[in-house]
């Protein structure tokens, strides 16, 4: 059976090449990994772009866990912009307000008080969490605790932009990993066997040449998950 995708994903690839977020080269991540492919949801500053792309993770999220949630935990920083473009998207392409919250690297002592920015958190809400990309699952580590501190909380899942399809800190992909250790799914709009199937042509000059193609394959039988 051949693998086919959605339009909207092919359309997501689309626009992280066009606003410069996704690369291809050479690459050290902070796991210290060579990468032949890098993602830097940091490259999203403009109106239209934040804009776009609150409305890709809308429509995921809706497809991925539903309606049925009350707040979008975005970790701090990058998951703050992100975050509060996709409530915005939510609402106006479902028309159901979620709110936002995010967490603060330091804790504030004075006026508003606290490690959370925007919304606070209630016992009983139901929580999407919200990043850019997740390769060790680090970040969901120190969010974790943070979230189930603030009273009878359930996390429903995970939504990232970009599943890398390579090792955390066993075998098994970081997404998964965080499924296991967490109990909650984690989920991706869109994956790298999707970016390659949609930027790779065999013997063309597109983005991913057969160079490029070669180093991947390399760096996934030495990082990808078996």
């Amino acid at each position: 059976m051949l693998y086919s995708m959605e339009q909207y994903k092919k359309d997501f690839i689309d626009f992280m090449v066009s606003c410069g977020v996704l690369k291809f080269g050479n690459f050290t991540l902070k796991s210290g990994r060579k990468s032949p492919f890098f993602m830097n949801a940091g490259a999203y500053v403009t109106g239209l772009q934040l804009s776009k792309l609150g409305e890709y993770y809308a429509v995921a999220i809706h497809n991925t866990f539903g309606d049925d949630f009350d707040v979008l935990f975005g970790p701090a920083y990058k998951g703050i912009p992100l975050s509060v473009a996709t409530v915005i998207a939510y609402s106006k392409l479902y028309g159901k307000e979620i709110r936002y919250c995010s967490n603060r690297k330091e804790i504030k002592d004075h006026g508003d008080k606290g490690i959370l920015l925007g919304s606070s958190i209630k016992n009983g809400d139901r929580i999407v969490v919200i990043e850019d990309v997740t390769t060790s699952g680090k970040s969901i580590a120190e969010t974790f605790p943070i979230i189930q501190s603030q009273g009878s909380v359930r996390i429903i899942g995970l939504m990232v932009s970009l599943d890398r399809m390579e090792r955390g800190t066993s075998t098994k992909c970081a997404l998964d990993e965080i499924t296991d250790l967490y109990g909650f799914p984690a989920h991706a709009i869109v994956s790298m066997k999707d970016v390659v199937e949609r930027l790779y042509t065999p013997g063309g000059n597109g983005l991913i040449t057969d160079k490029i193609k070669s180093i991947i394959d390399s760096y996934y039988l030495q990082y990808g998950v078996r």
